[in-house]
């Protein structure tokens, strides 16, 4: 009776541990699904602790680490993978997440064996392991769409098939094909196998959205929808918090704290609701809840960064300035962008002889900016700044940097250029940079005026006689339209009087225009 009674009590304990285990499981997926990357994380790891040979929780925690939205752990998840693989070489789920890490790191090649190896072993009936490989082609940017498209379809094909996160899989297979149509079918097919599938109607309003504002209605209908079916879908806050930061602000703030109230803990969530008192115009409150936050362990680096915006936002720039100087020291270099730069030098100019460690930013924030307008803009503040203050040399050095990002140089970005570098002094960078002009406008007279002016300059007693060639011209493309071109004709007859007034001198006759 005893060891009857002992037998039960075992079978009934691994009875129980399975159970616990389906339940940590699925609790760690649902985690994901709703993108709360931390729950996900401690869930798988409390499985693979008690069983580093549950496969299951290594993919998923495998997964995890790979799509974490903060700190993604590719060589964590390749190590993960790699040591189960060990004593698992056959397990067709870990050799499609591996294939998954190959993906990430550019080896298609490599990834496409292991698909296939894990088709192989699977005999392409398991529809864990064609939903993985098929995510895993989706989520990559060198994922092959077309190969997910397959064997995502082959997935739903097999029998009992109930999970929606396949056609969910399938749906983005399809969007990144910029095959909207089918992708929403799958989406739809999804709800029908769970009406509360939140995620598939998040999918079709993106879908829509991508389309623009036009699509407006049908898109925030369908963000609505997810909502309706699941209250904690945290994605879909996210995305409209995002969404109307920027055109109803007091909006996108309700939209924050749902979202923050449905995801997971995080450092950055104070970070957050200061910025957002800093978008809705609140700067001195902006700058005591970024204060109250630093006071927490481990504090968002970005929350010097907000304080020095508000600060000057507020007119305060001494204070700005030290606090930008502070996020610099706490940021780390790769993520401090061009703005906070270019925000930075403008408050330097501020304080007089701080030109030049501004200019050096300006630098910076240029080389970070992806676009040709972006960089002008930013260039602008430095040759803005010193034709303010009529320094002439510098602040043709910095147009002149602009005539070199920009691709469709126009007459007044080498007029700033050249024009100054001649009120400077300097004449040869003004001869080179009218040269460019006559290049690019060969019938504009004004580029060969300047290039006359700037060698007359030099040679001013007339011996060389450098100015005559560019004066010729100007006059010849001139009468040309006399009306537009009047002062440089008057310009360049004066100079041949005065020439001609020197060749006299000289005992010679004037040198008549060729």
């Amino acid at each position: 009776m005893n060891k009857l009674k002992s037998g039960l009590l075992f079978f009934a304990a691994l009875f129980l541990s399975g159970v616990l285990k389906s339940q940590t499981l699925e609790e760690g997926k649902k985690f994901l699904y709703y993108e709360r990357h931390q729950s996900a994380t401690e869930a798988f790891q409390k499985l693979v602790a008690a069983d580093p040979n549950n496969l299951d929780a290594v993919y998923w925690l495998g997964q995890v680490m790979i799509l974490s939205d903060d700190k993604p752990d590719l060589p964590g998840a390749k190590a993960l993978y790699q040591k189960t693989l060990m004593n698992n070489s056959n397990s067709a789920l870990l050799l499609a997440g591996m294939g998954h890490v190959e993906l990430l790191e550019g080896k298609t090649q490599d990834a496409r064996a292991r698909f296939e190896t894990a088709l192989s072993i699977s005999q392409s009936k398991n529809a864990a392991v064609l939903n993985a490989i098929g995510f895993a082609n989706v989520n990559a940017d060198k994922g092959d769409a077309d190969y997910a498209v397959e064997k995502l379809k082959l997935a739903t094909t097999l029998k009992n098939m109930k999970d929606p996160d396949v056609w969910a899989n399938l749906g983005d297979a399809y969007k990144k094909l910029l095959q909207g149509g089918p992708a929403q079918t799958a989406y739809e097919t999804a709800l029908e196998l769970v009406p509360t599938y939140a995620r598939s109607s998040f999918r079709i309003g993106k879908i829509y959205q991508s389309q623009g504002r036009t699509q407006e209605e049908i898109y925030l209908r369908y963000y609505n929808d997810a909502i309706a079916k699941d209250t904690k879908y945290a994605p879909v806050y996210e995305n409209l918090y995002q969404y109307y930061y920027l055109t109803d602000v007091n909006r996108s703030a309700e939209y924050l704290e749902k979202y923050l109230a449905n995801a997971d803990n995080d450092p950055k969530d104070c970070y957050y609701r200061a910025s957002m008192k800093y978008a809705q115009g609140l700067f001195a409150d902006c700058i005591k809840s970024s204060e109250d936050c630093l006071k927490g362990e481990n504090p968002y680096p970005n929350l010097y960064g907000l304080i020095a915006y508000a600060y000057d936002r507020l007119g305060d720039s001494v204070n700005a300035k030290t606090q930008f100087e502070t996020y610099f020291q706490k940021q780390k270099p790769e993520k401090i962008g061009a703005t906070d730069w270019q925000t930075y030098a403008k408050i330097l100019l501020k304080f007089p002889g701080n030109d030049s460690i501004a200019g050096l930013n300006i630098d910076k924030a240029a080389a970070l900016d992806s676009t040709e307008k972006g960089k002008v803009d930013i260039l602008k503040v430095m040759s803005s700044y010193y034709d303010g203050q009529k320094k002439y040399k510098e602040a043709a050095d910095w147009y002149n940097k602009i005539v070199s990002v920009k691709k469709d140089v126009r007459k007044t970005d080498l007029y700033n250029a050249g024009y100054n570098y001649f009120r400077s002094g300097e004449y040869i960078s003004s001869i080179n940079v009218f040269n460019i002009y006559t290049q690019k406008f060969a019938d504009d007279a004004f580029g060969y005026y300047m290039i006359g002016k700037a060698n007359w300059a030099i040679d001013s007693t007339l011996e060389q006689a450098l100015a005559n060639p560019a004066f010729e011209k100007t006059i010849q493309v001139g009468l040309t339209d006399s009306i537009k071109y009047k002062n440089q004709l008057i310009g360049s007859y004066k100079y041949f009087v005065v020439y001609s007034v020197y060749k006299k001198r000289q005992g010679s006759g004037p040198e008549l225009l060729r």
